[in-house]
């Protein structure tokens, strides 16, 4: 694919916000990461591998861009486990693909498989350390107010998303009412 083209078609899924491919791995996985994928892109064979990786951003993407699903996967430890499972057998499936007859190629391919992993690992870990948050939010500001005015539901948090607010980039993290 010539090196303009590529820029406007989304290989990742899910991705139904402005955000471009190369701004969500950027997010998700760095720059430098960016420019490895760039140029492991005009190397591609079947493009599996590199559709795998895209997998595993998308479904990363979508939960963290969706307060809706990041309360279902807070309230269903088990169906959390089962997904962040399925994005390290993804990575997985990748390190049996990457093949070693080139040593360069192999070697960036690593380098991308880490960084994925460092990504799921930070995703997997977010649901603690959001978990952790809301019980010392809910406890600080309960001291101020009642408990049924601290809220942190996905339909509060997308309600109070404002034109003030740049909701591309975040959602509030709790809504007072």
């Amino acid at each position: 694919m010539p090196p303009q083209a590529h820029g406007r078609v989304r290989e990742i899924p899910y991705n139904y916000t402005s955000f471009s491919d190369r701004e969500i791995v950027i997010r998700l996985l760095g720059a430098p990461m960016w420019q490895l994928l760039e140029e492991l892109r005009g190397e591609r064979r079947t493009g599996r591998s590199a559709r795998m990786l895209f997998e595993v951003l998308g479904d990363i993407w979508v939960v963290e861009r969706n307060p809706y699903l990041v309360d279902d996967l807070l309230e269903n430890p088990r169906r959390q486990d089962l997904l962040v499972e399925a994005l390290r057998h993804r990575l997985r499936e990748i390190e049996k693909r990457r093949g070693d007859e080139d040593a360069e190629r192999a070697h960036k391919v690593l380098q991308l498989i880490a960084a994925a992993k460092a990504a799921v690992d930070r995703f997997a870990a977010g649901f603690g350390a959001t978990e952790q948050l809301r019980r010392r939010v809910r406890k600080a500001l309960g001291r101020h107010t009642r408990d049924d005015n601290i809220r942190f539901d996905g339909l509060a948090r997308v309600s109070h998303v404002t034109d003030a607010t740049d909701w591309r980039v975040e959602y509030p993290f709790v809504v007072l009412c």
